[in-house]
């Protein structure tokens, strides 16, 4: 079936299975090159309110939100009707087009956070955000940094309309997450395809910068595609650089092509570094909503991103010394789960992974990485070092769901109060040879 560049998707039976979409744009996908490894700043607006702190950690899935049936996640049709008579199915819009057909389905949110300061008092804070609406029912996409640490979330929208908002689900190494509100008949965005994008293509964002100058529009253009961007807290994500200008409270916000479609998630912001004052401009990040319209719908249905693979591994870098002694770079493993994947195929603990496929590795956040790139079910080829050997295993990964995260943390704890108590067993030896340790109280 051939989906044109304004098909409306709201009938469920015209709904692919996989949410593909067609060529809209007729422009094939540009080439994964030009990757650039940079450090940015990723942001939603700390605020202080009540002479509060907004800072964060985790916030816990809450299931039961999602409902029965399947999701239907709107897909190369303009949102809304615009009065201007000129807009057609194959014509783009101007930027007060697209503002006006999607001002409705952007969202202003704010988080409560309360958290212990130093002398253990309670502190009440306050973080914003943005957002957009991906279903008539409810369902909001935003950054997963936005609500990190929330504890209580409201979401407004330009007709003055507030609701509280509760967390469906998030993935946080991909940043994004999923809210829901209790509300019907919403306009959702209309989800368009990143992969047709162009460097020198005008893009425009809706959202909240600074947590105060709500629903604000500004354009620009599509300045890079496919960056490699380290985030500030090391996760590694493939990004749309624009030119945009996006702020403190930009983050989560709908990034549309002038076609009206929402391209990309706004999310970060070069940051300046070292000894340098000079202020940078016109370096802003958006993750490219293909990369994420999966991992959506499985959240809104499940609660969790569905098919993420996992070999069952404790691991950390081989360090300096040990590789001056001829030990190869790698991940070296530090303990395997029973039952999984990994020690099916063979995988012990001391064992060092230096390669996936023809990709040599160094470092276990490589490993992850290039682990990441495949799905549950893939089988991929791993090359380990053991005993001055080396060999080749094949594993089929396993899927990284609910029940697995709870395995693996608690084969984690298990191996950390291991490693205590070999270091205090250490001690204690070290203690017993050498009594001047024991901290007597001698005078030379």
């Amino acid at each position: 079936m051939y989906y044109n560049d304004y098909n409306r998707l709201d009938d469920e039976s015209l709904v692919p299975s996989d949410l593909s979409v067609e060529d809209q744009r007729h422009t094939p996908p540009m080439p994964r090159k030009n990757r650039r490894i940079v450090k940015i700043v990723a942001f939603g607006l700390a605020c202080a309110l009540l002479g509060g702190l907004a800072a964060g950690a985790a916030v816990r899935f809450i299931p039961g939100l999602s409902g029965e049936g399947s999701t239907v996640l709107y897909e190369g049709h303009a949102p809304v009707a615009v009065t201007m008579s000129n807009v057609t199915s194959d014509q783009p819009m101007t930027g007060s087009q697209v503002y006006a057909a999607n001002v409705g389905s952007a969202v202003g949110i704010t988080t409560e956070l309360v958290t212990t300061n130093f002398w253990g008092q309670t502190v009440k804070g306050a973080a914003a955000g943005s957002g957009f609406v991906v279903t008539h029912d409810g369902y909001i996409l935003t950054n997963y940094h936005v609500i990190d640490g929330a504890s209580s979330i409201q979401v407004a929208f330009a007709d003055g309309a507030s609701y509280p908002a509760t967390l469906v689900g998030g993935e946080e190494p991909n940043d994004i997450a999923v809210l829901k509100i209790e509300a019907e008949g919403l306009t959702p965005v209309v989800l368009g395809d990143s992969d047709n994008l162009v460097v020198g293509e005008q893009v425009c964002a809706i959202g909240n910068p600074l947590g105060e100058l709500t629903f604000t529009f500004t354009a620009g253009y599509v300045s890079a595609r496919d960056r490699t961007i380290t985030m500030e807290n090391g996760e590694v994500m493939n990004m749309l650089q624009t030119d945009t200008a996006i702020n403190s409270g930009n983050s989560g916000g709908p990034l549309f092509n002038m076609y009206g479609q929402v391209i990309g998630i706004t999310t970060a912001k070069y940051s300046s570094s070292g000894s340098s004052s000079a202020s940078i401009e016109g370096i802003g990040f958006a993750i490219p909503i293909n990369d994420v319209k999966d991992m959506v719908k499985d959240i809104i249905e499940k609660g969790y991103v569905t098919g993420k693979p996992n070999v069952g591994i404790i691991m950390s870098d081989v360090s300096a010394d040990a590789q001056r002694y001829g030990i190869p770079a790698g991940a070296s493993i530090s303990a395997v789960l029973e039952g999984s994947c990994g020690q099916k195929a063979g995988l012990q603990s001391g064992d060092i992974i230096t390669a996936v496929g023809d990709t040599t590795v160094s470092s276990s956040k490589q490993l992850s990485s290039l682990i990441k790139e495949n799905k549950a079910g893939d089988t991929v080829s791993l090359t380990i070092y053991r005993n001055g050997e080396t060999k080749t295993l094949s594993v089929t990964l396993d899927e990284n769901n609910a029940e697995r995260t709870q395995a693996m943390d608690e084969l984690y704890r298990s191996y950390q109060e291991e490693q205590q108590q070999q270091q205090q067993q250490q001690q204690q030896q070290q203690q017993q040879s050498n009594p001047f340790s024991w901290g007597w109280p001698f005078n030379w």
